[in-house]
């Protein structure tokens, strides 16, 4: 019998998992799609404590999530680096002082240790202001760091998969009961039905939460999630330099402009409540031009619809706290205990990609009652797969591995180790293989079917890396065509 069967394959469920393996529990992990597939894969990619959070007194919070910020960067310094940002002061929206006050309390507040503290910036002379209009003269640079969401929910699910939980994607639960004192849940998926044991259930299905609820005989719960709408847009980057922007917006909100994947800017979010099923979510035209209009407000070079290369949206299941603007609900999150017939289910309700691990320890925290034999908080020390590096130092990994791999191209090396990390050498070890377009080979395709559930050519290109980017048409269904041919691909 299990001790925890967890239902969902976002970061939360993954952390849950990877943290309880961690403690000697038997688990299992059931998500209906693949890993990330829902909003885990569709955030604006940042670990951060959430500036603007700090409006809404929200300082515990923001707190912990800066704590969380350096927790996650020492873990998986090949996923997650460090970026600065820049603020173009708009003295229409909030004056210099609040904006400076809030930029000290957000170095301050989590005990940062490794990143740079903020400056003040003459836009007219710093290289940073080239591209913005001469309007705005002073600005603000500030740290918080970039993560890979995906590869993040992969990397705690391979964790968890390494300390013995077993991992099953594309398996929806399609019942479960209590009975004789534990709980029988069905799962249907590849391989059809199967029946498991548990003595407890962690319903971390994110949008569907409630769903899940809704689905178990016998549970209720009065709290729920006020589904948000998040859009990103994927353009050209158009300026010089590493650093990412941050704009204010008329309507208080703030718009994240990052560089992506090299030549590319992500541009995002915006917040809109969802009335729909959180599987049909898309894009609206209005998204569309709301986030150009942000952009152009403060740029030289405009943007038109027509310069959208890609875009995603995503549904954000924020606790509802019966706030009224989207905006300021709560990114925090609140765990509900159903222990009806002694047979307990904890549900998660809420929570942000940053505070994912202290989420899971919190949660496990919650179940000591049900499980005192497990071990201790552990996660905190730990480096996720493909993190064990010295020192967490990235720049000098990279140079061992050019120095092991001397005829292999750096461009390829540095893709590889900035997904895989140490695990990179088990794929620079075997044939490349057929090289699809861009730095795609063959060789991870295989190592992502072998080690990280990759069922389709989409896991591939679009969750565990982001090779659709990268790739012509052409090359996409070319690629896919192989992919179906060689692994008998899921529907």
């Amino acid at each position: 019998m299990l001790d925890l069967f967890v239902i969902g394959g976002g970061i939360n469920g993954a952390g849950i998992a990877r943290d309880a393996a961690g403690r000697g529990l038997k688990v299992a992990l059931a998500e209906k799609d693949d890993l990330a597939q829902g909003t885990s894969s569709r955030s604006g990619k940042l670990v951060h404590g959430g500036l603007r959070y700090l409006e809404y007194y929200e300082f515990r919070l923001v707190r912990e999530a800066l704590i969380e910020r350096e927790i996650l960067l020492a873990a998986a310094p090949h996923i997650i680096w460090p970026m600065r940002f820049v603020l173009p002061h708009s003295p229409q929206d909030r004056p210099a002082w609040l904006v400076r006050l809030g930029l000290f309390l957000y170095d301050h507040l989590g005990g940062r240790k490794k990143l740079p503290g903020t400056r003040t910036l003459d836009l007219r002379r710093a290289p940073e202001g080239a591209a913005v209009l001469p309007a705005y003269t002073k600005g603000f640079e500030y740290s918080d760091c970039w993560v890979d969401d995906a590869r993040l929910v992969v990397l705690n699910a391979l964790g968890a998969a390494e300390k013995g939980a077993e991992v099953l994607t594309r398996s929806a639960v399609t019942s479960a009961r209590r009975e004789d004192g534990a709980w029988t849940i069905v799962t249907k998926g590849p391989h059809g039905e199967r029946t498991h044991r548990a003595k407890c259930i962690v319903n971390a299905a994110g949008p569907w939460v409630s769903d899940i609820i809704g689905r178990v005989a016998g549970s209720n719960s009065s709290r729920g999630v006020r589904l948000v709408k998040g859009s990103h847009i994927i353009v050209k980057k158009w300026w010089e330099g590493q650093n990412a922007y941050l704009v204010q917006n008329h309507d208080k909100r703030v718009i994240f402009i990052n560089p992506y994947e090299g030549d590319m800017a992500l541009i995002g979010t915006t917040d809109i409540p969802w009335e729909g099923r959180a599987e049909d979510v898309a894009i609206a035209e209005t998204e569309v031009d709301y986030l150009l209009k942000a952009v152009n407000r403060y740029f030289k070079e405009k943007l038109r619809p027509s310069d959208v290369l890609h875009s995603f949206s995503g549904v954000r299941p924020l606790f509802d706290d019966g706030k009224g603007n989207p905006s300021a609900v709560t990114r925090d999150y609140v765990f509900d205990l159903d222990e009806t017939g002694g047979v307990p289910m904890l549900n998660v309700f809420g929570g942000k990609i940053t505070t994912f691990r202290e989420l899971a320890e919190r949660g496990l925290h919650r179940l000591k009652g049900v499980f005192p034999q497990m071990g201790p908080d552990w996660t905190a020390r730990a480096p996720l797969p493909g993190g064990e590096m010295p020192g967490a130092d990235f720049e000098s990994f990279i140079n061992t591995l050019r120095d092991e791999f001397p005829k292999v191209d750096r461009a390829l090396i540095l893709h590889l180790a900035r997904r895989y990390g140490t695990r990179t050498r088990e794929i620079l070890g075997a044939p490349l293989g057929r090289h699809f377009g861009g730095q795609l080979y063959e060789a991870e395709a295989r190592y992502l079917v072998a080690r990280e559930w990759a069922m389709t050519a989409e896991d591939v290109l679009t969750r565990r890396t982001k090779h659709y980017l990268h790739l012509t048409e052409a090359e996409k269904v070319a690629f896919s065509d192989w992919f179906a041919q060689t692994f008998q691909e899921v529907a």
